[in-house]
């Protein structure tokens, strides 16, 4: 998974062949088809791992920034400067988005894995929805001529 996934991220899914994923981990090829029955379900099993361990990057910084301040603004802003932080050195870091990856390449792929892209973004999304509905629940926004509590809604 390793393997494929560096591949992957370096030439992308259409670039990245079946001959040079067995060759590089040293297994035959009916190894590889012994786990995936084809390249779609290679993306797959990619996109899932991929997804979970994003979920877990957001979720322990959030998580820590959260037990930094209470206040889910602050938290937040917080999380998002370590978030940018993280991508500062994401050569060494962080690989990249697998999940952009195969979305650029989107007609390569069956309706499973174009679902487990709409449901990752879907799920990004949800998280930072949640953050924000907090924020606003302390924060209200107002009016602009009144908006003197909170400078994040000033733009509404």
């Amino acid at each position: 998974m390793d393997v494929a996934q560096d591949a992957v991220l370096l030439k992308g899914f259409e670039a990245t062949s079946i001959d040079e994923i067995v060759a590089a981990v040293e297994i035959s090829k009916g190894g590889f088809f012994y786990h995936f029955a084809d390249k779609n379900a290679l993306a797959q099993a990619l996109i899932r791992r991929y997804i979970e361990e994003e979920d877990r990057i957001f979720d322990d910084l959030f998580g820590r920034a959260g037990e930094l301040n209470d206040d889910p603004l602050h938290a937040m802003l917080i999380g998002l400067k370590m978030l940018a932080e993280l991508f500062e050195n994401l050569p060494d870091a962080h690989p990249g988005c697998l999940v952009a990856t195969t979305a650029y390449q989107d007609r390569m792929f069956d309706a499973e894995v174009r679902e487990l892209n709409r449901s990752a973004i879907l799920g990004w999304r949800a998280r930072f929805l949640a953050m924000l509905e907090d924020i606003r629940a302390l924060y209200p926004p107002t009016s602009r001529s009144t908006s003197t509590r909170s400078p994040i809604w000033s733009w509404v």
